[in-house]
């Protein structure tokens, strides 16, 4: 199906944005205030990007309610290490490596806890409600459940191939700027989409006509 496929936003290259370079200039002299410690530059810096690192995290981690937390320890990372940073690259792959750092630290404590035990899960599918046979589903609900399929399906790749399809397809991110991220090759980035999709169109074939 054509609608799961732009939704995944894989299957194409995102169009690249000339108003990038005037956001990260604008994002670089903030930066240079912040490391003054210029609260009112830092809220500013804040406002300008919390949605996407909320996002983006909700996305990598697959948790929503952990996204804002994780979110403010990214912030306040920025803030602490103002005065050590410099404008090497743009200021948004520095905030998403500080991301992706605080997400790979959660997912791994997340391995090592598993709070929820198996047989726990069971217990709670046991009381959940059952669906009405009769009800139809509406073209609404049916995309709702398409796109919880394709966010589970992004959850269940490898962490690196997960962080690379986030930034290239929800924040449109080019390959360069994924290798700074994921601390790797642009070549190694392209091969970790290239499985990516394969991956995601095998899991999703059934909706999309494949």
């Amino acid at each position: 199906m054509n609608t799961i496929a732009s939704s995944i936003g894989i299957l194409e290259m995102p169009e690249t944005n000339p108003a990038n370079d005037d956001a990260n200039a604008i994002d670089v002299a903030l930066m240079h205030r912040v490391a003054k410690e210029d609260e009112a530059a830092f809220r500013e810096l804040v406002e300008r990007h919390q949605n996407a690192v909320i996002g983006t995290v909700a996305k990598m981690l697959g948790d929503a309610a952990e996204a804002e937390d994780i979110a403010q320890k990214v912030f306040l990372r920025v803030w602490k290490h103002a005065k050590r940073w410099r404008p090497d690259a743009k200021f948004t792959t520095y905030l998403f490596t500080i991301a992706r750092n605080l997400v790979y630290n959660e997912s791994r404590r997340r391995s090592r806890r598993k709070e929820v035990s198996s047989d726990e899960r069971n217990e709670d599918r046991g009381l959940e409600p059952m669906a009405d046979a009769r009800s139809e589903p509406d073209s609404e609900a049916l995309k709702s459940e398409m796109h919880d399929e394709i966010d589970q399906a992004i959850q269940e790749l490898p962490d690196a191939q997960r962080t690379a399809v986030i930034l290239y397809s929800y924040e449109s991110m080019p390959y360069e700027e994924i290798a700074k991220v994921l601390d790797a090759s642009v070549s190694s980035v392209k091969s970790l989409l290239f499985r990516a999709r394969g991956t995601l169109r095998e899991k999703l074939s059934q909706h999309m006509g494949y």
